[in-house]
């Protein structure tokens, strides 16, 4: 290959490591003259070789004397940016920060021109996630004091995804150092999220490096003077992230990190040569054209570039080095040894198993303002078990709701790959369907008639109970009906949520043998039941620190694997990860923990669209001693008994339910998320606010027993007279209560007259009357008042949930909607512990929590000072819990276990200290500074009543309490 040495391209880019003052000056004789020389540049430009004239332009952009040299260069530049884009733009980190100083140049054609160069070259940056800002991050180069604060509110809000390259952080780390200057700590925290964010989605240290100095220095600052303690967790977590992504050690603050290793164009130089030696031809190493080739061989080998076609761009200055051999074979020989030599790359696992694929992508994940997964891979073998694994929050239930939305790049579309998607639960507004029916409603399954009854009858599903209604059914029927909704929709790939929540031991052993016989269906699993997992699946993936890794092998062998994964397999809390409970405040007349708190006698209950009754001659009782589980097959009337308890429901069918009158009952419902469907677009903070605005529970006014019905309304009308001093009156509404003895007595208000007329009745004649709701209604008020009113502030309400393993951030600054499953149920959890309850009542507390949560909340109620109900299918959470059982079945209940007792009680004593030493507040949230009053001694007694005697006798004023 000959080339004439006029037209030596790498003499004359060698030659621009120089100043280019010939070439980059415009002459105010002919303006474009500039612009010819920059033309020139472009055309003998190979795009490997911009690392070698950038220097030299930027060099004249920041130093120049002559504002005719400045412009030149910035004009090549912009030819840069036009002929080599991808190499440009790997050197953004070495340009922005020379414009963005040239922006500011006094002579107002280099400002113009610079700003204009600017905005070209941040067209370079090709991130999705912030390409619709970079006009305001440009903005905020030219203008900070203004500008900065805005921007960084509208990139908070911002759900970064994509991977985060050096062009992206060229652009974005000026704006992030200037705002952990501002004044504002929540400019300075939001600057944190952001940095945590993108932080995470770096692919590699070398990418972050250059830019730490420049942030990790002002966080650390940041850290030690924030005064706000969850914003400055915030940046702790920004620096944690930080330090870890760029390899940064703890003692240091990142301004004095070595060097990052590079490619050097001398060693590069002498492999050319052992390659020429290698095919037979000679080179000196010396030689100007062989270091230029290695130059822009080292520019590749930076990059990480060694596609052929790219090394095969290096032949025509080969050339130049030696005729022969021939120089592709040279170059092709060289980036061989390249890509071999010296290099570190990460071993790649390669997924070479045998089989159909269905899936084969790469993808990123986000939601809300978390991000989930990026640049993950998903491969799916047909009639494989995959175990979906990872820790609350880490993205299971969305990565699965992702796919069946068509949200996940790369995968299949309907028409070639049937998905399914097992909900949690189905949706309560199909509550009066019939089960057949509601098969025979969804559009997406295909079988006829009599496959649906076929099909139902094969998971349990006789005649009568396919003529339900979806309503009656219990959780477990529920679940039992979605799968066999899917077995229906014959999918290529199953879609399992947490299969067995709410499956006793039976169904669960069902569904087991029903996913290990199918060979033609893929299964993808989300489960904390780690026998179920264990007994199903073939292969494990594990989402960890935003990437999708798959293990072959049941859960027992990716736990030898991943021993820190071994939380998915053994119930046991980490030491650091710890639930707890509020105590109880104290009750009236309650002594010891043995004293029934709740009771039921000969209590039953039918649904009234159901022919047979439910409940039959339920006789219980509660106390603070209580460790109760509630067993049972599915159907068997488990949650209808607990909701009679807690007053979701009311009796119907005869019996009595009495409770103590200051009574609180922390209540968790078998579908959790019931309590927070309404309000997903709240934070947590938004919705405990929103509970507790008037001190009372506002879900608690919407249950069963706080309802008037029509009958109940009609009585308590009829039962409103009373006789007042030979005059008839009618009551009106039910105020307040006071002590009577061994009950209260109630205030009441009467039509049509003042509160100066009220009169008092006791609780025994208001009930009889039909006022048992409204008198319900005061001892709630009444409890909640005795129980001390907590501050419902924003400190009071993050340390309560920090006590369930939420964050703040997920506490203040995160709507449920984005949150996982089991970030859901600790929002239920607080928000059911928030009034201090005495009896913790949990229908299935075990779904959704993955095994360390479930490990800590076991630790929480054994130390909990109140009672405990729980119904589950968990076998070692109720075991390792309770000691009282409740066995329901057929709507019968037996207990065994723990005696419990009518009367007072012959358990320990209560001690009364701890509950005195508690700080109380009002309803504002002020602290209230309760002053113990000393107990006086018989003869201070005499001598304090001798004094309130003569007082008396002297007419002094001597108040009732003094007498």
């Amino acid at each position: 290959m000959a080339l004439s040495s006029r037209s030596n391209p790498s003499s004359s880019t060698l030659h621009l490591q120089r100043p280019p003052r010939g070439i980059c000056r415009q002459d105010a004789r002919c303006p474009d003259s500039g612009r010819r020389g920059c033309a020139r540049i472009r055309r003998c430009n190979e795009p490997w070789a911009t690392a070698l004239i950038l220097p030299a332009l930027l060099h004249e952009i920041k130093t120049a004397g002559k504002w005719q040299i400045k412009i030149g260069s910035l004009v090549a530049l912009d030819q840069l940016v036009k002929s080599a884009p991808v190499q440009t733009a790997r050197l953004m980190p070495d340009i922005v920060p020379v414009l963005a100083e040239a922006i500011w140049d006094t002579k107002a054609d280099v400002k113009k021109a610079a700003r204009e160069s600017l905005t070209k070259a941040t067209a370079l940056v090709s991130n999705k996630d912030i390409e619709r800002f970079i006009p305001a991050l440009i903005k905020a180069l030219i203008n900070p004091v203004e500008e900065v604060p805005n921007t960084i509110m509208l990139l908070s809000a911002t759900t970064f995804v994509s991977e985060v390259d050096s062009a992206t952080l060229s652009l974005m780390v000026p704006l992030l150092s200037r705002g952990l200057l501002e004044k504002l700590t929540a400019t300075k925290r939001k600057v944190a999220v952001i940095v945590d964010n993108m932080a995470k989605l770096v692919d590699s240290h070398v990418t972050v490096r250059p830019f730490i100095p420049k942030l990790l220095p002002g966080l650390i600052k940041v850290e030690s003077i924030i005064g706000d303690p969850e914003a400055r967790s915030v940046v702790n977590r920004a620096i944690a992230t930080l330090r870890q992504v760029g390899q940064v050690p703890a003692e240091s603050d990142g301004s004095d990190l070595p060097a990052l290793h590079h490619a050097d164009e001398k060693q590069l130089a002498h492999s050319l040569v052992a390659v020429y030696k290698k095919l037979g031809g000679t080179i000196s190493p010396g030689n100007v054209d062989t270091m230029y080739a290695a130059n822009l061989a080292a520019n590749l080998v930076n990059a990480k570039n060694f596609d052929v076609p790219e090394w095969d761009t290096l032949a025509p200055y080969l050339a130049f080095a030696a005729s022969t051999p021939e120089p592709i074979t040279v170059a092709r020989e060289w980036v061989v040894r390249s890509a071999t030599e010296g290099t570190e790359d990460e071993e790649v696992a390669e997924d070479e198993e045998e089989g159909e694929d269905l899936c084969n992508c790469q993808f990123s994940l986000a939601y809300g303002a978390k991000i989930l997964l990026n640049t993950a891979t998903l491969r799916l073998k047909r009639g494989h078990r995959y175990g979906l694994c990872g820790k609350n929050g880490t993205g299971k239930s969305t990565l699965m709701r992702a796919i069946t939305n068509g949200q996940v790049e790369g995968f299949p579309s309907p028409d070639e790959v049937r998905t399914f998607y097992v909900e949690h639960d189905i949706d309560g507004s199909e509550e009066d369907t019939s089960v057949l029916q509601f098969i025979l409603n969804d559009k997406r399954v295909l079988a006829s008639k009599e496959e649906s009854i076929e099909t139902l009858a094969s998971v349990g599903f006789s005649d009568e109970r396919q003529a339900q209604s979806i309503g009656s059914l219990s959780g477990g029927w529920k679940m039992k009906l979605a799968l066999a909704r899917a077995m229906l929709f014959k999918a290529d790939i199953l879609l399992l949520d947490e299969p067995t929540n709410h499956l006793d031991v039976v169904n669960i052993a069902w569904l087991e043998n029903y996913l290990t016989n199918l060979t033609h269906c893929t299964s993808i699993i989300v489960s904390h039941d780690s026998s179920f997992l264990n007994n199903t699946i073939t292969d494990v993936l594990h989402l960890n620190r935003f990437k999708l890794r798959r293990y072959r092998g049941n859960l027992e062998k990716f736990v030898a694997q991943v021993p820190e994964a071994k939380s998915y397999y053994t119930l046991e809390a980490a030491e650091d990860y710890k639930f707890k409970l509020p105590d109880p405040p104290l009750l009236e007349g309650v002594k010891t923990k043995e004293k029934s708190l709740l009771k039921m006698r000969k209590v039953g209950f039918q649904y009234p669209s159901q022919p047979v009754q439910q409940l039959y001659d339920i006789t219980l009782q509660v106390s603070l001693s209580s460790r109760v589980a509630i067993l049972g097959p599915n159907g068997s009337g488990k949650s209808t008994l607990v909701k009679l308890l807690t007053g979701e429901m009311e009796q119907n069918k005869g019996g009595e339910i009495w409770k103590h009158p200051n009574l609180v009952i922390g209540y968790v419902a078998q579908h959790a998320f019931h309590h927070i469907d309404n309000h997903l677009d709240k934070t947590p903070l938004e919705y405990m606010l929103w509970r507790y605005q008037t001190g009372e529970d506002l879900e608690e006014l919407q249950k069963a027993n706080r309802q008037i019905s029509e009958e109940e309304s009609k009585k308590m009308k009829d039962g409103s007279l009373v006789i007042v001093e030979g005059q008839k009156r009618f009551i009106d509404e039910v105020i307040t209560r006071k002590k009577l003895k061994q009950s209260y007595e109630y205030e009441v208000s009467l039509k049509g007259l003042s509160s100066s007329e009220n009169i008092w009745l006791p609780r025994d004649d208001l009930i009889k009357r039909g006022f048992e709701k409204k008198v319900l209604e005061v001892d709630t008020r009444e409890a909640q008042r005795l129980g001390l009113l907590r501050p419902l502030v924003r400190r009071e309400i993050e340390k309560h949930f920090a006590d369930f393993g939420l964050e703040p951030e997920f506490v203040s600054h995160n709507t449920m909607r984005g949150l996982s499953g089991g970030q859901k149920v600790k929002i239920v959890l607080g928000a059911a512990t928030w009034r201090r309850p005495h009896v913790m009542c949990l229908d299935e507390p075990t779904n959704y929590l993955d095994r360390e949560s479930l490990a800590a909340l076991i630790e929480a109620l054994k130390v909990f000072e109140g009672g405990v109900l729980i119904i589950t299918h968990n076998r070692d959470f109720s075991e390792s819990l309770c000691k009282e059982v409740w066995a329901m079945r057929d709507g019968r209940l037996e207990a065994s276990g723990h005696n419990w007792v009518e009367g007072q009680g012959s358990g320990p004593r209560i001690d009364k200290g701890a509950a005195e030493e508690e700080d109380q507040y009002d309803a504002m949230g002020n602290k209230v500074d309760t002053k113990k009053t000393k107990k006086l001694t018989a003869a201070e007694a005499r001598k304090a009543k001798k004094e309130r005697i003569a007082r008396k006798k002297r007419g002094e004023e001597v108040t009732d309490d003094e007498l």
